[in-house]
């Protein structure tokens, strides 16, 4: 599958726009930590793109969320190594353990993307270019800022190789890489 094929195929099952804009911040997130591990870059991404593929269906079904995605996604042909590692995203709600490279970092990479999202509409011109890396560092430690997101699921950056701080600067910097599609 191509990136234009599956970002059709995202637009098509999606219309939650702020979700649009979290896939895109997700796959952005994993085509750099792809780069930096010296994995596929457009496998990374489209698993990244798609990773939450059924979120408006499943939305109040967390067990039932990424199977609808692993159906869609074993039809359209995709390698089973993605199909894992987006299961592995919802791990806890599946009764399952995240064990791949790819998936978790997909885990961290799409947990972060709240965080950073939240870190620069807190800033006074709400704009990712002014967002500093310090800030999100310390945004973290506060537990009731965006207190939805997984601190312990960002943490998963560090089984992969990747310490925090330089997480944080990845996933910074991927993210201002698309900040006019986020609208940032």
């Amino acid at each position: 599958m191509t990136r234009e094929e599956a970002r059709d195929l995202l637009k098509g099952k999606m219309s939650n726009d702020v979700l649009v804009k979290h896939c895109l911040a997700t796959e952005a997130i994993m085509i750099k930590l792809a780069e930096v591990l010296g994995e596929d870059k457009e496998k990374w991404g489209i698993c990244g793109l798609l990773h939450d593929l059924d979120f408006e269906e499943t939305k109040d079904k967390p067990a039932d969320h990424t199977l609808i995605t692993s159906e869609i996604l074993l039809e359209k042909g995709l390698p089973e190594d993605m199909i894992i590692a987006i299961q592995e995203h919802n791990a806890e709600s599946l009764g399952r353990t995240r064990e791949t490279r790819m998936g978790i970092a997909l885990t961290a990479a799409e947990s972060i993307t709240g965080l950073i999202v939240a870190a620069t509409l807190v800033l006074p011109d709400k704009k990712l270019a002014n967002l500093q890396s310090k800030s999100v560092k310390k945004r973290m430690k506060e537990k009731a800022f965006a207190k939805n997101v997984s601190r312990e699921s960002i943490m998963e950056c560090e089984k992969i190789g990747q310490p925090i701080d330089s997480f944080v600067d990845l996933s910074i910097e991927a993210m201002k890489g698309i900040s006019d599609a986020l609208g940032l």
